[in-house]
């Protein structure tokens, strides 16, 4: 859990999590949710940045485990990249569509464009962590 290739992994998947969710959620997501979201108060105007980095670091070291289970030893873009298709459904769709059977969150357009918003996010980290294990496991 706490070998070399993880805790590289961890970093990696960390930074990716960060400026990735910057780029994607930011950036490139940020005018499409926009007329999807319920309250226009609900974001913040300025995100509490210790909190985000920390949860980024959670989730990248959890990620990178998590994916060097699924891997098995083996790996490569290919599994990475679906490994974290599995986890973007999982958490875009799945947990999207809970929140939106169950809150005023966000309309059912948006949920569906938030779904394949964090299926890209967690395929292109499942791509970077692949890359880190084949490079530095024994």
């Amino acid at each position: 859990m706490f070998s070399k290739s993880n805790l590289i992994s961890t970093l990696v998947t960390t930074l990716w999590g960060f400026l990735g969710g910057w780029l994607i959620w930011g950036i490139i997501g940020d005018p499409i949710l926009k007329e999807h979201i319920s309250n226009a108060d609900l974001m913040k105007e300025m995100p509490d940045m210790p909190l985000l980095a920390l949860g980024c670091l959670i989730v990248g070291f959890a990620f990178s485990t998590m994916y060097s289970k699924w891997a098995n030893s083996t790996h490569s873009a290919a599994i990475g990249a679906t490994f974290g298709i599995w986890l973007g459904i999982l958490t875009g769709l799945g947990d999207g569509l809970i929140d939106h059977a169950t809150a005023n969150i966000i309309d059912l357009s948006g949920t569906l464009i938030n779904a394949v918003l964090y299926i890209i996010h967690f395929a292109i980290m499942g791509v970077l962590a692949s890359l880190v294990y084949n490079k530095f496991s024994s």
